[in-house]
């Protein structure tokens, strides 16, 4: 019999996969900066950063570019080479369905996804060579783009190029965020040269596997996306089968003795942290209506971590120099969890570089 491991374990082994139970760190060691850190809302990369004991890292050392779902994540400057490589599509196929409906008139037109996402990426690389606001961009993008890059947006009265494949041209095109800037403002990175393998380290489905498994390839491909097909295609070799809780999944055998129960400790996850975008939602919170709570379509919360647990939900408020947080546990909170979460808010306060004006615990 292979080895087994219980919902309990699972949930321990991604606290530690994911260092949320260490009190300081480097940018080298930290392992979410391998697949990327998502940098969505206020707090975003740098609280997801700081709560695995990397409060402060060098600017410099690191990099905000659009990669998977086309979100913005957060890496080492260093591994952006590396990155580009593994986050590309892995097949047209695979380009087309992370593009979404932006596929249908490149279909119709006959020019295949990746190369689509190649003359966007050729085009942007022309256009900024200068740090540029992306509706700028994206203006001057229309200006040069055949009709099937193109759609009618309503909103803006305008035409446009499809949001996606903008996305996802934009490291192929060697281009990277600056910190900070909404709207977003775009510029090149210097030296920048995708490379031609992906590094081991930066492999997203070894990366999925290593920070949130036990997997599957349904649930990776979810994250990314993608085909199953084709993260099916590119399964490790060295995965092995584990039995949670009698549903069959993997993980990497290296990595198998790390399965265990969690470490105490509380945290205020952001709403877009690692830890929450793993695609067995029902794993993390098996109640259907706590995951409905959490994972809201429109202004989602954070999520309250306590001893490997998400126990509610959280927001923080900002008045002028201060900060109030309000929390929503499921199922009430008993002193020892209000203390904790009243400690965490008073970190979250001190991170923004704002006093702590209340926390309000419901229930």
């Amino acid at each position: 019999m292979g080895p087994s491991g219980t919902r309990r374990q699972v949930l321990g082994f991604r606290v530690r996969a994911q260092q949320l139970d260490r009190a300081s760190g480097t940018v080298a060691d930290t392992a979410i900066l391998d697949l990327g850190a998502q940098d969505t809302g206020t707090d975003g990369a740098r609280w997801a950063l700081a709560l695995r004991g990397l409060a402060a890292p060098p600017e410099d050392d690191l990099a905000t570019v659009w990669t998977v779902r086309g979100a913005p994540h957060v890496y080492r400057r260093t591994d952006l080479p590396g990155v580009a490589a593994a986050t590309a599509p892995f097949s047209d196929a695979d380009a087309g369905k992370r593009i979404f409906d932006a596929s249908k008139p490149l279909r119709a037109a006959g020019i295949p996804n990746l190369a689509a996402l190649d003359v966007i990426a050729g085009a942007m690389r022309s256009i900024v060579t200068e740090p540029m606001v992306k509706g700028a961009m994206s203006g001057a993008l229309t200006a040069v783009l055949d009709e099937p890059y193109l759609r009618f947006c309503v909103p803006c009265d305008a035409t446009h190029p499809y949001e996606q494949p903008f996305r996802l041209s934009a490291l192929r095109a060697g281009l990277e965020l600056e910190p900070g800037t909404s709207p977003p403002v775009l510029r090149p990175i210097p030296g920048f040269t995708a490379a031609d393998e992906v590094p081991a380290r930066l492999d997203v489905v070894r990366g999925y596997l290593r920070l949130l498994g036990p997997a599957t390839p349904t649930l990776v491909a979810g994250y990314l996306d993608a085909p199953v097909k084709d993260v099916t295609a590119r399964w490790p070799e060295d995965a092995v089968e584990v039995d949670v809780d009698g549903e069959t999944r993997w993980l990497l055998a290296d990595d198998v003795a790390r399965l265990g129960d969690p470490p105490r400790g509380t945290h205020l996850l952001g709403p877009f942290d690692l830890h929450l975008q793993a695609r067995d939602r029902d794993l993390l919170v098996p109640d259907p209506a706590s995951a409905k709570d959490l994972w809201r379509t429109l202004g989602r919360p954070g999520g309250v971590l306590v001893d490997g647990e998400l126990v509610g939900t959280w927001r923080a408020k900002k008045a002028g120099p201060s900060l109030s947080v309000t929390v929503t546990p499921w199922d009430g909170a008993d002193a020892a969890t209000r203390r904790a979460v009243t400690e965490q808010a008073e970190r979250l306060a001190a991170f923004r570089g704002l006093s702590l004006k209340a926390v309000d615990i419901a229930g």
